[in-house]
């Protein structure tokens, strides 16, 4: 399925990010090393991060692969950001071909991105929308807009931003699961929550990177990647960074 990432530390030019670096998201739209399901990400791409200007976050989406999109590549050295989440998509089968099924989706101050699939997308929507917040991009027509509009219910009554990952997840576990793996941010702090899609991170330029798959250096598969930094968070985890911190984990 998809592929994402998320920064947070001192300010980074989106092109940093994203689109440099030598196994970035750019390369893994066509050639990803480790991922699952599907081969390539081609069917849009998302970018959100946060601006001095205003508390929600700026999103630039398209239903196209980025690699074809001259106007984000021309964008992206030009802006910079201390809080991003970035993502590629592979479509699931029977879901919005249109930008509006590319994370991440946002609501006020939140961010969220969600590779994998619901097992019972049906099944979970009626048994559970009434729980979800009625938002637009949770009313999208994709299985993830389900567990953003769960999430975001959750963080509308006060819970943190890796309580309401962990607690629209496991609401989706009890009625069918799926493979539920996020990022999510608000424009403080990043989140995490690793079930059944990996989750690696790395310290790197001041911050704290949190990705689908290490982007650098260009190692197999099989490779030890602990000289680099990258370390894989193990499944059924919640991962929280926030500014100046350790980074905390905890089980789902």
């Amino acid at each position: 399925m998809c592929r994402h990432l998320a920064w947070l530390g001192p300010p980074r030019a989106l092109d940093d990010l994203v689109l440099a670096p030598e196994h970035g998201l750019l390369t893994q739209s066509w050639a990803p090393r480790r991922q699952r399901h599907g081969t390539v990400n081609v069917d849009g791409f998302g970018v959100g991060w946060y601006a001095a200007a205003r508390p929600a976050p700026v999103r630039y989406r398209r239903a196209q692969p980025i690699w074809t999109d001259a106007s984000f590549a021309s964008l992206a050295p030009t802006v910079a950001s201390s809080c991003v989440v970035a993502a590629v998509r592979s479509a699931t089968v029977g879901t919005s071909a249109d930008e509006s099924a590319a994370a991440p989706f946002t609501e006020g101050r939140w961010l969220l991105s969600h590779n994998g699939r619901l097992e019972d997308w049906s099944g979970a929507r009626k048994a559970l929308r009434e729980h979800a917040a009625d938002v637009p991009d949770a009313r999208t027509g994709v299985d993830s807009a389900l567990l953003f509009g769960l999430a975001v219910a959750r963080w509308q009554g006060g819970a943190s931003l890796g309580e309401g990952l962990a607690s629209a997840t496991t609401d989706l576990l009890a009625h069918g699961g799926g493979r539920l793996t996020t990022l999510a941010a608000d424009g403080e702090s990043v989140a995490g929550v690793v079930c059944g899609e990996p989750l690696w991170w790395r310290r790197e330029a001041g911050g704290v990177v949190v990705a689908s798959e290490p982007h650098g250096p260009d190692t197999g598969p099989d490779d030890d990647l602990d000289e680099s930094g990258w370390r894989e968070l193990p499944d059924r985890t919640v991962f929280v960074v926030r500014p100046g911190a350790e980074p905390e984990t905890a089980p789902l």
